[in-house]
């Protein structure tokens, strides 16, 4: 049996919408967080033209490493046991990131740090997607994801639904400007930025 997440499931479909325009100019793709790699295997084999890189922390390996080997197509490559926290980051340069349910669950530190190792490993051009739930002028979207916000940090006081303003101010920290933001099921949100081509990368 494979690890799994039934909201990988239900949201796999809305989120490959998105991401098939976002990344359709794109050829490797770099996810952070892969997890059960229920969505790596969704998106590598919906976009074949894409060599998708799985990477996850080292407790979610086994399990990432046995469901790629086991239903990944060819352009889905080996997990790469990745810590954002941890540079270098020893992964391909891509053009294209993606992270799924992830800034939540992270520290703000360790959001900071994924942010300010994303330009060691994309090219000019490059573009972010990221999938989750978020506040907006610090109001929640839904009461649900109030209410999740909460159980969030009565598990872990560092965790939490992040604020759009202070991600967006990131990732225009490190060059990209925002796309767009398109509203998905469940209250979450896909925000999709873009680094200019001219952009000086590390």
């Amino acid at each position: 049996m494979f690890p799994h997440s039934d909201a990988c499931e239900r949201n796999k479909g809305p989120i490959l919408a998105v991401l098939r325009g976002a990344f359709a100019d794109c050829t490797s793709i770099l996810e952070i967080g892969s997890g059960t790699g229920q969505h790596a295997v969704h998106f590598a084999l919906a976009m074949p033209h894409l060599a998708w890189q799985p990477t996850d922390r080292a407790d979610a390996m086994p399990g990432l490493r046995k469901r790629v080997l086991h239903e990944g197509p060819k352009n889905l490559r080996a997990p790469v046991e990745l810590d954002v926290t941890r540079p270098p980051w020893d992964v391909r340069r891509a053009d294209g990131v993606f992270t799924a349910n992830s800034l939540h669950i992270m520290s703000w530190r360790e959001v900071e740090a994924l942010f300010a190792n994303l330009p060691t490993v994309l090219r000019p051009g490059s573009m972010l997607a990221i999938y989750g739930p978020f506040r907006y002028a610090g109001q929640y979207t839904s009461e649900s994801n109030a209410s999740f916000d909460e159980m969030l940090r009565a598990r872990d006081a560092a965790s939490g639904i992040r604020d759009f303003e202070a991600v967006d101010a990131l990732a225009r920290g490190i060059g990209f400007s925002l796309q767009a933001d398109h509203r998905m099921p469940a209250n979450n949100q896909t925000l999709v930025w873009k680094l200019p081509l001219s952009q000086s990368l590390a």
